[in-house]
């Protein structure tokens, strides 16, 4: 019988296969789990959006206990990519926006952008959000925001950004999963890199530190235009829900140039 903590990462992940695709494994081991394994917890939290003290609690007591490798701000950072990962990937499901009902936040920009966010999540109901998410994303033709580097950067799919990116991509290593039919430079995928790179789930092996690979990656492949692509999201018509996800996408962006010291 599965753990808990297992069953809501792959409620989040949107099933077994879906979980499996994104931390980069075979369908048929994750099935066979009953709890997350200690040397996946990073992955499946990134992956998923939940907790390591939700997915191990034997090993992780408390929320917001981390590992001493990696401090507070980069855990907070982590799950924040992670959350936008998610959310950005799919429509959250009941158990999601239950998650996301709970969150709390102080009086900084990016903490009542959380709050909202929250007060979105329990105004709305899955049958809503699934519909928002098709019309914004996916739509007949297509949605109404395209969530792609190359079209944000060159007016049209699968142009040089996003073979750039690519390049990028295979000189640390990180390969594209099976059964993944989005291109690599869609925003969910991006943040889900960025989350596995903050957490230290990916160390490069070519390059002379992880935290050199987070600002190339950052810097040249997210900056020149995410922050726009969240903007758009803030304001689009169909954007209910998902305008608070754009908020909060576009401020934590803010305060990551910032923090890096690029040129907004």
């Amino acid at each position: 019988m599965r753990e808990e903590g297992l069953s809501e990462a792959i409620r989040a992940a949107g099933g077994v296969r879906a979980l499996a695709q994104k931390i980069g494994i075979s369908q048929p081991s994750v099935s066979n789990w009953t709890r997350v394994p200690a040397d996946r917890v990073r992955a499946v939290e990134a992956a998923a959006g939940i907790s390591r003290a939700v997915l191990r609690p034997d090993l992780f007591a408390q929320i917001g206990e981390h590992e001493p490798d990696l401090d507070e701000v980069d855990a907070a950072r982590a799950q924040e990519y992670a959350l936008l990962s998610v959310l950005l990937a799919r429509a959250p499901n009941a158990a999601l926006l239950t998650r996301l009902a709970a969150l709390r936040g102080d009086a900084s920009p990016l903490g009542i952008a959380h709050v909202d966010l929250a007060e979105a999540a329990a105004a709305t109901s899955v049958e809503t959000v699934e519909r928002e998410f098709f019309d914004l994303f996916i739509g007949i033709g297509r949605g109404e925001l395209l969530p792609y580097g190359s079209y944000y950067l060159s007016g049209f799919l699968h142009e040089r950004p996003l073979a750039r990116l690519r390049e990028f991509l295979a000189r640390i290593g990180v390969e594209r999963s099976t059964g993944q039919t989005e291109p690599e430079d869609h925003a969910a995928i991006l943040c889900e890199i960025m989350a596995r790179l903050v957490s230290r789930d990916i160390v490069s092996q070519d390059l002379d530190a992880t935290t050199t690979v987070e600002r190339e990656l950052f810097e040249k492949h997210l900056a020149p235009w995410m922050g726009r692509f969240f903007g758009d999201l803030e304001h689009a018509k169909h954007a209910e829900f998902y305008r608070h996800v754009g908020a909060l996408g576009r401020l934590f962006l803010e305060i990551e140039t910032e923090a890096l010291g690029l040129p907004e």
